[in-house]
């Protein structure tokens, strides 16, 4: 099996083992599979570009944090990424807040979603549904580690789900959202308070805060639109008819039943409740 890593940084001040943190996760984990690594650095000219054997480092595209970072590997790769049987995103700060799943990817988890149309990763969600744009949705699947088939990528396009920022924010640090932005109050709530480390109703809190100050304002839109666009592109491969499956939930069923087969529909509420740790139990609201 061929994978494709690509990593998403912004230099290495802040997480500087992380490269090295995934690569030990694949020696302990995933010693067998053919690896090859892009790393893109958005605190790099785009123009930059380091090649080493299976490991290239290119300047990224920050605009739109990791996702945007993604989208300029991917144009960089080419037709390339037809040769990788899944592509493994990462970004530096993978190995933060809840880490427990990411030793659940193991060569069975991976043969078993390779040539399905399948993302596999955590699913994290809220305790009720949240609308955004002209969707509502409860649940996603955390961009910081996943793997998914190249195709899927591809049917994509991009995996910035929204560039109108000025369709979301006021520019008012007392009210960071436009009134008519289109995103449900719910959801503007659990963003502010996530951001400013609050609790969003599950014991967790985010590894840094940022508050809608004066100073802090743009750092503060910048990390909201990333949330929009993890949850938007979650919902976007939904639409294409991409599973998300939970890696902790699957890893549970092939080692219960190895060689009868997974249901693929099992919807995400099932998998989180049948997870064989850290069960998530969320009513079917949305």
């Amino acid at each position: 099996m061929r994978i494709l890593t690509i990593l998403a940084r912004l230099g290495t001040e802040k997480y500087p083992e992380a490269e090295q943190q995934i690569d030990e996760l694949f020696l302990r984990r995933l010693p067998r599979v053919e690896r090859e690594r892009i790393v893109v650095d958005n605190a790099l000219p785009a123009g930059h570009l380091q090649e080493e054997r299976d490991r290239t480092l290119i300047g990224g595209d920050n605009s739109y944090w990791e996702f945007s970072a993604f989208d300029r590997a991917i144009e960089w790769l080419g037709p390339r990424i037809w040769a990788f049987d899944l592509v493994h995103l990462a970004t530096s700060a993978f190995n933060t807040l809840y880490t427990a799943y990411l030793d659940r990817f193991d060569p069975a988890c991976l043969r078993a979603i390779a040539g399905r149309p399948v993302c596999l990763g955590h699913v994290d969600c809220y305790n009720e549904p949240i609308e955004v744009l002209s969707f509502r949705s409860q649940h996603w699947i955390r961009t910081s580690f996943l793997f998914v088939a190249p195709a899927e990528l591809r049917a994509l396009g991009t995996l910035v789900g929204t560039r109108d920022r000025a369709r979301f924010f006021s520019g008012d640090p007392s009210s960071p959202f436009r009134a008519d932005a289109p995103l449900s109050a719910a959801y503007r709530r659990l963003i502010t308070d996530w951001l400013e480390g609050g609790d969003t109703g599950q014991g967790m809190r985010w590894h840094s805060r940022v508050a809608p100050s004066p100073d802090d304002l743009s750092l503060f839109e910048g990390k909201a639109i990333a949330i929009v666009n993890e949850h938007l592109l979650s919902i976007r491969l939904r639409a294409m008819g991409c599973r998300l499956i939970d890696v902790t939930w699957l890893s549970a069923r092939l080692r219960e039943a190895p060689g009868s087969g997974v249901d693929w529909e099992t919807g995400w509420q099932r998998q989180l409740a049948e997870r064989d740790r850290d069960r998530v139990l969320v009513p079917r609201t949305g």
